[in-house]
């Protein structure tokens, strides 16, 4: 629980941190891109003046200047107007049929500087450079790319880290199985020797039963990391073979039921896993039982072309900000435990068996609902 808090916190501040880069970058663009519009409207402001000077000149020189400054403006938008509006002159324009509609525009955004000259007057409209529109922009999609290979960069580190953890995990549990097959072995011959020695002995058979048992979890071990082969199996007889295993390792104030259609329901699935699934739900429910009473339901339903399961029971129940985070590896409420029962439980019926797994309902006080929905 707290090695899953504390990743939780790493995750908050990285986010915070990116979002104080991001702000900075926009506010740096924002005092950048409001020095070039002052710079424009400066220079914009000069052009004016220059014209109303050139005013008292002769029409000769005043049109050679003015021509001269039109030329020297290659990136700002300018459409010169008269006192009735009507354009006079215009510079980097692209469609100079609706230069009055576009000049209409930039005086109503406040783009306009008035020439007084003698009695008339004229008006000086302009836009914002295609360089400064280009910059208004640049940091979005600046911060998009950073954005796309930082989103990148942590994938690629959480994919090698859980493909890291993976390996760790297989290599850990084939090595269990190697080292749990020669004991087992041992144990399986003595107690063949234990049967004939004492053959009216009754716990020798209950012995039989628990090496085979744990025959069985060294071949689910042994499973971990390839793909099992699945074979049609009645699930009827799986959820059995799970309730008689719990109903004699569990307290007789728990009750455990199945409840099934009246036909094999049959599924292909690899046996072995799929009841460890089963057995998992089941034992932490009984972890949730307070008091060691309660009740287990195992429903299987079958609804259009999905087999579902349904694990029912009236424990504790878990608090919904939990919810999201309960087949989470490491996640646990447990004072004891790894929190990795339900994270393989999901990887065996996700990955190995393309179904879904979920947590249909859960109240506090009065139970959980895990829901296994498998394609036929």
């Amino acid at each position: 629980m707290q090695w899953t808090d504390k990743i939780r916190q790493v995750k908050i501040w990285l986010v915070i941190v990116a979002i104080l880069i991001a702000g900075a970058a926009l506010l740096a663009s924002h005092y950048l891109v409001r020095d070039l519009q002052t710079e424009e409207r400066n220079k914009m402001e000069v052009w004016a003046k220059a014209m109303e000077a050139l005013n008292q000149e002769d029409e000769m020189s005043y049109l050679l200047l003015v021509a001269q400054v039109m030329e020297g403006n290659n990136t700002i938008p300018v459409i010169v107007l008269d006192s009735k509006d009507h354009v006079m002159d215009y510079r980097n324009i692209e469609d100079s049929t609706n230069a009055e509609a576009y000049a209409k525009q930039m005086k109503q955004a406040g783009n306009v500087i008035k020439i007084e000259l003698g009695g008339d007057y004229q008006q000086v409209c302009y836009d914002e450079s295609i360089m400064l529109k280009r910059l208004t922009y640049y940091p979005y999609w600046a911060l998009a790319v950073v954005l796309i290979f930082a989103i990148v960069a942590v994938f690629a580190i959480l994919t090698a880290k859980r493909a890291e953890q993976n390996k760790v995990w297989v290599g850990l549990s084939k090595e269990t199985a190697h080292q749990l097959g020669t004991p087992i072995s041992s144990l399986m011959a003595w107690v063949e020797v234990l049967k004939e020695t004492y053959p009216d002995d009754a716990l020798i058979p209950e012995m039989a039963k628990d090496v085979k048992r744990l025959e069985r979890i060294a071949e689910r071990f042994s499973k971990i990391g390839s793909l099992p082969e699945p074979v049609e199996t009645p699930m009827n007889e799986v959820l059995d073979r799970v309730i008689e295993y719990m109903d004699k390792r569990t307290s007789q104030k728990i009750s455990i039921k199945g409840h099934y259609p009246d036909h094999p329901v049959v599924v292909k699935i690899n046996a072995s896993l799929f009841e460890w699934v089963i057995e998992n739900l089941c034992k932490n429910a009984v972890d949730a039982m307070e008091g060691d009473t309660g009740k287990i339901d195992l429903w299987l339903l079958e609804e259009d072309n999905i087999v579902a399961i349904e694990v029912v029971d009236t424990g504790k129940g878990i608090k919904k900000k939990n919810i999201s985070n309960v087949f989470r590896p490491g996640f646990t409420t447990k004072k004891r435990g790894w929190g990795l029962g339900l994270s393989l439980a999901k990887r065996i019926v996700e990955e190995y068996h393309k179904g879904h797994i979920y947590v249909k309902e859960s109240e506090v006080g009065r139970g959980t609902t895990f829901r296994i929905e498998l394609k036929r």
